[in-house]
């Protein structure tokens, strides 16, 4: 057999063939029917990048998805997700959206949680190892990362039905196999099938060895496990694809070579793009610039406002990546946002689909109270929001619980909140219009606190000093 080839889709699939152009057409209109439409409408919206093996196997890609072809039957595809945090984040959505559309056209996907291989820590993209883990800290990080899982796929399952029948989401931990492994006999039964020249041709390897920090052991033992947890879940779920980053390749190719040395059979990896800042730089824990997906860590409001600050020419891409919306619909969405690009139309309907989808739709709703409130001076905005939700848009906010007695004043409200200095100078920032009570400016210090005014419904104050300044008081018998 012809040794495979990892090529670009794009130049063996329909790029240059006469008179496929309107094939594809057709395959994007019936995304879900026939020999390319799947994989085809992925890869026109910019979701798979490579593929691997692109050809020169007994059984080609394409032909896993084609419903049309003797003998088909749904497949399953998975990917693997590190706990080397307690959270997931913006840069794991778009291998989630890649399993979400395979779920939807009716395949089984596997979320595997690497509660073993975060031991390691996996060496693709980086420049040095990383921090060492300890077990129960990776044990703590793979029940939450189980936990965000499972609340996405339920908010998929709940919001973004389309009337098909999806496959299953199921969620794995990679440590429920290898904890009952034994050191020696795991290398005497998997080791022998890798070969070291192979291993160390891996870019990710190549990079690090040549770095003034070298490689250690557990890092270039990585791609081994990975390798076997492909083949693991070939053989007990009838796995054929794994899905990763662009930075994944070289780990995804071991696993292609050690199942197929030891069953003859072939298997897949497609590729998603890594989303990067206007820097270039890649999304993430790693390189501090992460947006969580976990509210304890960013809010619905702040992953809200991610999207909403999206660049104009940006935009069109991201659509297409991080949402369900058909093309044809983003093409409209574009073509309003083009006659009005100051409105925001094209990131605000982004920002709405990606919130919701992992917030719900309470998040989401959350969200837009907290951007009327902040950005919009909104005071029934205001009156229904929860603490969390004040406490969310003005973290740097002094939070207090005072007690209304009869009488209390603006100055008096100030003074306990600790938001002015006591004597003159305090009550002189009050009549020179430095206070603000839930956005309305007050400049009478003796003013006596008014209920529905200066406490809203929720029994909530917001009180500003200055420009930035914030101060959140809870009001206790009222």
């Amino acid at each position: 057999m012809a040794a495979p080839m990892l090529r670009c889709f794009s130049r063996c699939w329909w790029s240059g063939t006469p008179g496929l152009s309107g094939v594809l057409a057709l395959g994007l209109r019936k995304a879900h029917s026939g020999a390319q439409g799947l994989l085809a409408a992925q890869k026109a919206r910019g979701l798979f990048k490579d593929f691997f093996p692109e050809r020169g196997t007994k059984l080609e890609l394409p032909q896993l998805f084609d419903r049309s072809a003797a003998g088909y039957s749904p497949q399953t595809i998975y990917c693997g997700f590190d706990p080397t945090g307690d959270s997931l984040h913006v840069g794991h959505l778009l291998a989630l959206l890649s399993l979400f559309h395979f779920q939807r056209a009716g395949h089984n996907v596997i979320a595997l949680v690497g509660g073993a291989t975060a031991r390691l820590g996996d060496p693709s993209g980086r420049t040095k190892e990383r921090e060492a883990l300890d077990a129960e800290r990776v044990r703590a990080n793979a029940r939450a990362l189980r936990l965000g899982l499972e609340a996405l796929a339920a908010n998929h399952q709940q919001l973004f039905t389309d009337g098909r029948t999806w496959g299953s989401f199921t969620v794995l931990d990679n440590s429920a196999w290898y904890q009952k492994q034994h050191l020696v006999d795991f290398l005497a039964a998997v080791g022998g099938h890798f070969r070291m020249g192979t291993l160390l041709s891996r870019l990710s390897v190549q990079t690090r060895l040549q770095s003034p920090e070298g490689m250690s052991l557990a890092e270039f033992f990585y791609q081994v496990l990975q390798a076997y947890d492909f083949y693991y879940l070939f053989q007990r779920y009838g796995c054929r694809v794994q899905l990763g980053g662009s930075d994944q390749l070289g780990n995804i190719m071991s696993g292609y070579e050690f199942i197929h040395k030891l069953t003859g059979e072939d298997v897949f990896g497609i590729t998603v793009p890594l989303i990067t800042n206007t820097t270039g730089a890649k999304l993430g824990k790693s390189a501090g610039n992460a947006v969580w997906l976990n509210r304890d860590k960013t809010s619905p409001f702040e992953l809200y406002q991610f999207f909403v600050r999206l660049q104009d020419d940006s935009v069109e891409r991201y659509l297409k990546l991080f949402t369900f919306l058909p093309l044809p619909e983003i093409d409209h969405i574009m073509q309003l946002h083009v006659k009005e690009p100051e409105k925001r139309s094209a990131q605000k309907r982004l920002a709405a689909e990606v919130t919701k989808l992992v917030h719900g739709r309470e998040g989401l709703d959350s969200a837009k109270r907290c951007t009327q409130a902040l950005y919009h001076s909104s005071i029934d905005a205001l009156e229904v929001m929860s603490d969390q939700e004040l406490k969310e848009l003005f973290k740097e906010a002094s939070f207090s619980e005072l007690v209304l007695d009869p009488g209390t004043s603006v100055l008096d409200t100030c003074r306990k909140a600790n938001a002015i200095p006591d004597g003159p100078r305090g009550y002189r920032m009050i009549t020179e219009g430095g206070v603000s009570i839930n956005h309305r400016q007050v400049t009478n210090p003796e003013c006596v606190l008014v209920v529905g005014q200066h406490i809203l419904k929720n029994g909530l104050s917001l009180l500003k000093i200055g420009k930035r300044n914030f101060y959140i008081i809870k009001w206790l018998q009222l």
